[in-house]
């Protein structure tokens, strides 16, 4: 049996297996959260300069993936180890690996929101093209919501 058939005969299994790759998503989706609007405002000030006839701004690459999740105090580059979703923040006791800054709860929420809607959708569809579907759904929300608490709020 395939891992794929077990997925479909074990709803427990579907809905874990899909809890914990959530939980990665998560991870990633507090990078979204981060660096969207300031990726956006970048875009905005260069069209700007670039319509003023202005020169545009040299600055390095920022993106999704460039550069590395960094502490925002000291610079410690997040090694992969630290960069796991939950269990790492509890490891490290919620502080920078490198300088012991309080990392902010809301790191881990994010994760554990996105962990626990997703095997809510898992759960509620089954083993079927709408619960991927809702997960995209739910991902995009995750982000837009939270984005919009830190550029409104």
């Amino acid at each position: 049996m395939s891992f794929i058939q077990s997925l479909q005969n074990n709803p427990a299994l579907f809905i874990s297996t899909v809890a914990l790759l959530s939980l990665m998503i998560g991870s990633f989706l507090n990078v979204v959260i981060h660096r969207m609007p300031k990726i956006i405002e970048r875009q905005w000030r260069a069209e700007v300069a670039e319509s003023g006839g202005q020169p545009l701004p040299d600055e390095p690459a920022y993106n999704l993936m460039v550069p590395r999740s960094q502490c925002p105090s000291c610079g410690h580059a997040i090694t992969a180890l630290e960069n796991v979703p939950v269990i790492s923040y509890l490891v490290l006791r919620g502080r920078c690996a490198g300088c012991k800054t309080p990392i902010s709860p809301r790191y881990p929420c994010v994760e554990l929101l996105t962990g626990g809607l997703s095997a809510l959708v898992a759960w509620n569809f089954g083993f079927t093209w709408a619960t991927a579907a809702g997960l995209l759904f739910v991902w995009a929300m995750i982000a837009l919501a939270f984005i919009d608490l830190d550029s409104f709020y």
